[in-house]
């Protein structure tokens, strides 16, 4: 933004950079502060059976679980949740053949036109609840992806980036780290390049598809919902004990006698 453009909005800037940079940054701020204190056994914490998580590689308990060390991302067979019909129902009407919308979403043709076929609301998905760890290696490997098939050389195959780790305090520093590098790519773009289609190529997602503008955005959705689903298991977290006085859930990091 021009500096007499910034006078004009108070000081506020209202440039799609600025604005998207400006909403990162309060979200990254207040991720931090409510991160503070994050310790082992609560980052681990299964509020419920059934937890998605990080684990030991050979105990994970999902078919396409990942990463490039001991210790593991769970990940489920792929499918189009509920929430993405409306975008495979764009991608169709953008021309994308049911072929290539089958191709971009590792799945069937034939769960394809299930999808494009159904009317009315979907039912909501059965999604899994996700462990602090799970959300926070989720983040930390979206960001480093698409740091890497963006800024990057665009080589490395992305399941294989991110070194996944049962100790909140490495974690979180190897992700605030990813994270800054992020923002500082993000933060020299310039118009022409927020409106080049395909800037990213992050693989297993649609980015090349769109101007890297939609997938700023994209990018900061996924990190405030994301931050806001950990906020609320850290309030879980303070508050599991039962009238009783026992724990609900278990809070045994994986993998340990």
């Amino acid at each position: 933004m021009h500096s007499e453009e910034a006078e004009a909005a108070g000081g506020v800037r209202t440039d799609r950079l600025g604005l998207l940079l400006d909403q990162f940054d309060q979200a990254r701020e207040t991720a931090q502060v409510r991160l503070t204190g994050l310790g082992d056994e609560e980052y681990l914490w299964e509020p419920v059976p059934g937890c998605w998580s990080v684990r030991r590689r050979g105990e994970a308990v999902t078919p396409r679980a990942f990463g490039p060390g001991e210790w593991v991302l769970d990940q489920g067979a792929p499918d189009i949740p509920a929430g993405e019909y409306a975008e495979v129902a764009r991608q169709a009407a953008g021309g994308m053949s049911v072929e290539k919308i089958a191709e971009d979403w590792s799945v069937s043709v034939e769960r394809v036109e299930e999808v494009l076929a159904h009317t009315g609301t979907p039912e909501p998905d059965a999604a899994p609840v996700t462990t602090i760890a799970w959300r926070l290696s989720h983040l930390h490997f979206h960001f480093a992806g698409q740091w890497e098939w963006t800024f990057g050389e665009r080589r490395r195959e992305s399941r294989t980036i991110v070194d996944f780790t049962p100790y909140a305090a490495v974690e979180l520093e190897r992700f605030w780290e990813v994270i800054d590098r992020w923002r500082e790519g993000v933060g020299a773009l310039t118009d022409r390049q927020l409106d080049t289609v395909g800037l990213s190529r992050y693989p297993n997602s649609n980015d090349a598809d769109y101007p890297f503008v939609a997938v700023l955005a994209s990018a900061n959705i996924e990190f405030i919902h994301h931050m806001a689903e950990i906020a609320l298991l850290r309030d879980l977290w303070r508050a599991r004990f039962t009238a009783s006085g026992q724990p609900i859930g278990g809070g045994r990091p994986p993998g340990t006698a």
